[in-house]
């Protein structure tokens, strides 16, 4: 029995001895590849205890009221010009780039894990992207001219104001989260922006022709013919670029504006990047009185739309027409029960989210460590049921569209308001949710063990090559 006692105690101190080797606040795992000489990813994370109140020209721009699908175009222009001047820096002049000294922030617990599997999925050296869409078909973008299927990668930047929430959840080592109804709260004009790059270039697809190219070392690459076995210096291109603000005068139902920004080579001509991402749209609301399945574009209040957006844009919008751009995951295949003696219908391609209905799944049950409910409708979120592949493609179990269970991803909640009885909401924060707490609990409580959402991408698809653990 001693010796037992004695092999129990050596394996926790062990599993204690690797969560502490784990650095929270890597910038990667991965060195950069032989032979780069150029600048690479630094992790911004020196959070400020505190922030005065920011200046919201946004609010200014519509006349300090409620944005409107009426105003609402003015309204992420303005949002977009606020943060102009640091972008520009950021996408064109990356030698210069020092987020921190601009007032950027990154989340911690994503470029380094205890869980061998799932490096790949961990920030890469050159920028500190991670991986978006696993894997998105050329069908949905083939009328734009997509040849090829396209991973996306994305990353995430907290402004100052944003930034103290990360300190009040995270504070100054990130080993022990500090998650309570008002800690993951963000204050009045927080700004969190999300740059999206792919695969694709303009010989894959031409309209990305003439957009920003950033190096990274990946081995997530759904473009290659063959997927690649080991990372490798690739090419991404930038595609979309989210910013969303919070602002609850603007917005009182939700307390939060999404907006979305797509490259659009036409725009500005002789302008630069910044000036050629154009805004698809934005969304402040689930417009949850938009119910019916079979109206499929329904009147939104709480969603607004640029008509003078490139069509590749709005070829991935979400559930009935809301806001959702091309890396966000928002049409799948899906099979859910239909009829009084219900069988499953299987629809390819379905709109079955959009920005501010997934975002509104952000939450943390502290009992279960876990996410109750995933990003999207889904059955038996847990474990991602499947049903039986058809005609050789997977499908994802959901709830039949416009149900109640289905509808409850489509609701007007605040930020404080979880979706899920029980659970600590994070304030709209996917990536908090989704991405570091799962890495924070599987590297500190079970090291070396895959947290369940760590097998998945934000569509609940499998990463390749990464089993279940």
């Amino acid at each position: 029995m001693r010796k037992i006692a004695i092999l129990i105690l050596l394996a926790g101190l062990c599993a204690n001895a690797a969560a502490q080797a784990i650095d929270p606040f890597a910038n990667s795992q991965l060195p950069p590849p032989a032979g780069y000489s150029g600048p690479v990813f630094a992790l911004s994370h020196a959070y400020p205890a505190g922030q005065a109140v920011p200046a919201m020209p946004w609010r200014a721009a519509i006349n300090n009221g409620q944005i409107t699908t009426a105003n609402a175009g003015a309204y992420a222009e303005a949002l977009k010009a606020s943060i102009g001047a640091d972008m520009r820096v950021m996408l064109l002049d990356y030698k210069n780039w020092n987020a921190g000294e601009r007032g950027w922030y990154n989340e911690p617990w994503m470029g380094a894990t205890s869980v061998a599997k799932k490096r790949a999925t961990m920030r890469e050296p050159l920028r500190g992207m991670y991986v978006g869409s696993a894997e998105l078909d050329a069908d949905l973008f083939k009328a734009s001219g997509l040849k090829r299927p396209i991973t996306t990668y994305v990353l995430t930047y907290y402004d100052k104001t944003a930034a103290v929430t990360l300190n009040k959840v995270w504070g100054a080592t990130a080993r022990e989260p500090n998650l309570t109804a008002q800690s993951t709260q963000f204050a009045e004009g927080s700004v969190i922006i999300k740059a999206a790059f792919i695969t694709a270039g303009p010989e894959l697809w031409p309209v990305m022709q003439g957009t920003v190219s950033w190096p990274a070392y990946v081995s997530v690459n759904a473009t290659l013919p063959k997927p690649p076995t080991a990372p490798a210096l690739t090419n991404t291109y930038l595609m979309q670029f989210d910013i969303i603000v919070k602002d609850s005068v603007s917005a009182p139902k939700t307390g939060w504006v999404f907006t979305t920004l797509v490259y659009d080579s036409r725009a500005a001509k002789g302008g630069d990047i910044w000036d050629k991402m154009v805004v698809l749209g934005a969304q402040w609301g689930n417009d949850p009185q938009a119910s019916d399945p079979a109206i499929l574009k329904p009147v939104l209040q709480e969603n607004w739309m640029n008509p003078k957006a490139p069509a590749y844009g709005s070829a991935t919008l979400g559930w009935g027409g809301r806001l959702s751009g091309p890396n966000d995951g928002a049409m799948n295949n899906i099979a859910y029960p239909e009829g009084k003696k219900p069988t499953l219908k299987y629809a390819r391609n379905g709109q079955n989210s959009s920005c501010m209905s997934c975002h509104s799944s952000a939450q943390w049950n502290v009992a279960s460590h876990a996410m109750p409910s995933f990003l999207l409708p889904i059955l038996n979120s847990g474990s991602i049921q499947r049903p039986a592949p058809q005609n050789g493609t997977d499908f994802t179990l959901s709830p039949a569209p416009g149900s109640a269970l289905w509808m409850k991803w489509f609701q007007n909640r605040k930020g404080d308001v979880p979706m899920d009885a029980g659970s600590i909401a994070g304030d709209f924060d996917m990536v908090l949710t989704f991405k570091s707490l799962p890495n924070w609990y599987s590297s500190t409580q079970t090291p070396g063990v895959a947290h369940t959402l760590m097998n998945f991408d934000l569509r609940g698809k499998r990463l390749p090559g990464k089993e279940a653990e």
